[in-house]
This record gives structure tokens, C-alpha cells and sequence, in this order.
């Protein structure tokens, strides 16, 4: 059950911030608890590799629109860089799992999925707002989850996997209402400008 709940809390994490939460693995494994963690995350070049772009991150997250592009390029990167990392944990030993290397992939690939689908679209409507401020509340939040999740994972990994359970159900909820939300104001968008059209002609 440990090795799931870091699988499941890294994968749903990663979802979120893929690159911070490689690093706070790697971070954990190399300072505070040596072998909780694959040696491919706690190596210095690895280290260096993912501080530097989840610095970038921390401040491409914080601009409104900037950090849609950011997300948007991420709905590939996320997943399939979490399923790499489910892969990773699976071979060294640290996970056991049904379908070995294949279902720790897949379920970590499939949470940081749900979890980035709940990102992108709170994003996308969050940024419907003319001031920049709930934008920036918006990412220190899912930072806090980030850093919370992957505390969890590694250090009560049981309550990880219950935590996990009902985020996943609540990042599913957020994106569907979200994604109507989304669509119905860029219909209102359109319908305006149409009316606006009809008008100058």
C-alpha cells in the first residue's frame, strides 16, 4: 500500500506541476531519505534539470493567458511524463502493482490527466476575470497542493491514497462544470460580437 500511495500521490501531483513534483522527490530521496525514491530523480544533474524548470513554471503559472499556452502545451507533457515517472518507481522496486511497469504507468499517467484537465480548466475561467490577482491566488493554491500531496505520498502514503480518491473525484466535477461554464461564455463572447456586427453594417 506505501508504494501505491506514492505512485498514486506523485502521478495526481504531477498532473499539477510535473517538474516540482520530480523535484521534491528527488529532493526527499537525496537529503532525507535516501532509497524512498528512484537514484534517476536524486542525481545533481537531474536535480539542477527540474529546479530550473519548475522555476520557470512557478512564474509562467502566475501570468493570466501566458500560463493557458503553458497548459495547453503541458496536456501531453504531464501525463505522459507522470506515467514515465509510474514506469520509474515500478522498476526500482518501489511500487507493486497489477500489469507491473504497464499499471503504474497507466494509473499514473490517467491521474495526472484528471488532475491537469481541473488545472487547465479552472485556468481557462479564472482568466475570463479582468483582474490578474485571482490568477496568481489561483497557482499558489495548486503549488500548496502540490507540495502537500507529495509530503503525503512519501510520508503517510496510506492517507495518500484517500486523498488521491477524492481529489480525482473533485478534478473531475471541476472540469466538467468548468467546461460548460467556459463554453457558455464563449457563446455569449460570440453572440456579442455578432450583435455589435449587425449594428456597424
Amino acid at each position: 500500500m506505501d508504494g501505491v500511495g506514492l505512485l498514486l500521490g506523485s502521478g495526481f501531483a504531477s498532473g499539477l506541476s510535473l517538474y516540482a513534483t520530480g523535484l521534491l522527490l528527488g529532493l526527499h530521496g537525496r537529503y532525507l531519505e535516501p532509497g524512498s525514491v528512484p537514484e534517476l530523480l536524486t542525481g545533481t544533474t537531474a536535480l539542477w534539470v527540474l529546479a530550473a524548470l519548475a522555476a520557470v513554471e512557478l512564474v509562467v503559472d502566475k501570468i493570466p493567458l501566458i500560463d493557458s499556452a503553458w497548459d495547453a502545451v503541458h496536456t501531453v507533457v504531464r501525463p505522459v511524463g507522470a506515467a514515465l515517472l509510474g514506469v520509474v518507481l515500478v522498476d526500482a522496486g518501489l511500487v507493486d502493482v497489477p500489469f507491473g511497469e504497464l499499471g503504474g504507468g497507466g494509473a499514473a499517467g490517467a491521474l495526472a490527466l484528471v488532475s491537469h484537465g481541473a488545472k487547465a480548466t479552472t485556468r481557462a475561467a479564472v482568466n475570463t476575470s479582468p483582474e490578474p490577482f485571482s490568477n496568481g491566488v489561483v497557482s499558489l493554491a495548486e503549488d500548496g497542493i502540490v507540495v502537500g500531496l507529495v509530503w503525503l505520498a512519501v510520508e503517510y502514503p496510506q492517507a495518500a491514497v484517500v486523498v488521491v480518491a477524492v481529489l480525482a473525484v473533485g478534478a473531475v466535477l471541476v472540469t466538467l462544470l468548468l467546461m460548460r461554464f467556459v463554453r457558455r461564455l464563449r457563446q455569449r463572447l460570440r453572440d456579442r460580437r455578432r450583435a455589435r456586427a449587425r449594428l456597424v453594417t
